[in-house]
This record gives structure tokens, C-alpha cells and sequence, in this order.
């Protein structure tokens, strides 16, 4: 797995305070100090930062649906825009794929654990 491509997700990526927009994946300050007992304030709760990220993930695919929908009706979309929200809504849901599998494969291993 590349990380070269990850790091265009930076621009996307928002404070703890709520998605940028609707293009955004809104997964707020993850690795920014202790957990939550920082003097820069509260830390947004993991629940909350997960239905951040799945709502920016859907974002994207809605933007992706309605820009393909608006191709193939011909309003006025270019073909370049429609492949480009595609491919944004791609490459978040891959992303997002790999840190699921990521936490899936943590979890089993501390489940295999024998104390």
C-alpha cells in the first residue's frame, strides 16, 4: 500500500470541531497530544469522530452519484468532474476499507492474547 497518496487527504482532514464541508472527510485531531486531557480543550469522543468520517465518506458519494447522474442526463457536467468525485469516493471508501480491516486485525490479535 502506497503512502504517497495518503497525504493528499491532509487538506480534507478537519479539527475536532466538524467536517470542513461536504467534500471533507471530517476525522478531527486523532493524534494531537494526550487523550483529551490536553490544555488546547476537550477532545471530540471516538463515536463522534467515527459518524464524522462515515458521514464525509457519504458526502462523497452522493457528490459522486449526482455528478455521474448529471453526466449521463447531460446538465452540463463534464466527464473529467464526474470521474473526479468518482475517484474521490473511491479512494476515502478504500481508505477507509483499510482502517476498518486495520482495526479488525488489531482486535483479533489482542482477542488471541493469553494472559
Amino acid at each position: 500500500m502506497q503512502t504517497a497518496g495518503i497525504s493528499s487527504f491532509s487538506p480534507a482532514m478537519t479539527t475536532a470541531g466538524g467536517p470542513a464541508g461536504p467534500g471533507s472527510l471530517g476525522t478531527g485531531s486523532v493524534g494531537s497530544g494526550s487523550a483529551g486531557t490536553g490544555a488546547s480543550g476537550a477532545a471530540a469522543p471516538f463515536g463522534d469522530l467515527l459518524k464524522s468520517a462515515v458521514s464525509g465518506i457519504d458526502g462523497l458519494e452522493q457528490q459522486a452519484s449526482t455528478a455521474v447522474e448529471g453526466l449521463l442526463r447531460g446538465t452540463g457536467v463534464d466527464v473529467h468532474d464526474a470521474m473526479i468525485a468518482t475517484q474521490k469516493a473511491d479512494m476515502s471508501f478504500e481508505l477507509a476499507l483499510a482502517v476498518r480491516n486495520k482495526a479488525v486485525a488489531a482486535y483479533q490479535q489482542v482477542m488471541g492474547m493469553q494472559f
